[in-house]
């Protein structure tokens, strides 16, 4: 009788230990989505990295009235100033995530967006009387201003340093999958370290 209200003790533990086990592997891993989702909601901002350019531009052109026999001119001398901002909205990050096999794959990252805001100022302005500046003028040195301002942004330091920026807000997801024992993918491939990431990011 001993023996049998010994077993029955013994079986009445095991099974409690084992409905303890099972629900504090669910709750972690419940408790490793939430975290995660959270850390999705607090990273999706907006990045923004400024920078100025600065330069002189020459506007020259030149109308030919009555065939070669007369030539109108135009010139002017642009001074330009112009803020620059590059930004990454992350609202725009999506990802999937498998609790059971706890991963989080980010499935697309938003593309950087180039905001231009010059600040055009006119000297030495010329024209002829046959061959005046029109505000057509105006609209061609602005977009020519903006058109050599894009290129110098893609050749400058600043898209380096926004895309720095980038990498280091999108670590924490790898920071956080990694300290919860889940794994990252992104573009098909598991995330194994920082340099990883970076290396597939840029």
């Amino acid at each position: 009788m001993r023996n049998f209200l010994l077993g029955i003790l013994l079986t009445a533990v095991t099974v409690l230990i084992y409905k303890q086990c099972t629900t504090v592997s669910v709750r972690d891993e419940i408790n490793g989505s939430e975290l995660i989702v959270k850390q999705l909601k607090n990273v999706s901002k907006l990045v923004v990295t400024e920078g100025h350019f600065s330069e002189v531009y020459n506007y020259e052109d030149s109308k030919e009235i009555f065939g070669d026999f007369i030539t109108a001119e135009k010139k002017a001398i642009v001074v330009v100033n112009a803020q620059v901002t590059i930004s990454y909205d992350l609202k725009q990050v999506k990802y999937k995530l498998d609790s059971t096999k706890q991963v989080l794959e980010l499935t697309s990252i938003p593309d950087y967006e180039i905001s231009i805001s010059p600040d055009l100022e006119y000297y030495d302005i010329q024209s002829d009387f046959l061959n005046p500046f029109e505000a057509e003028d105006y609209n061609k040195i602005r977009e020519t201003i903006k058109k050599s301002l894009l290129e110098k942004v893609e050749r400058s330091s600043l898209k380096t340093n926004a895309q720095n920026r980038l990498v280091s807000e999108l670590s924490n997801f790898f920071i956080l999958s990694k300290s919860l024992g889940w794994k990252l993918v992104y573009k098909g491939e598991q995330v194994r370290s920082q340099n990883d990431f970076e290396n597939l990011l840029l």
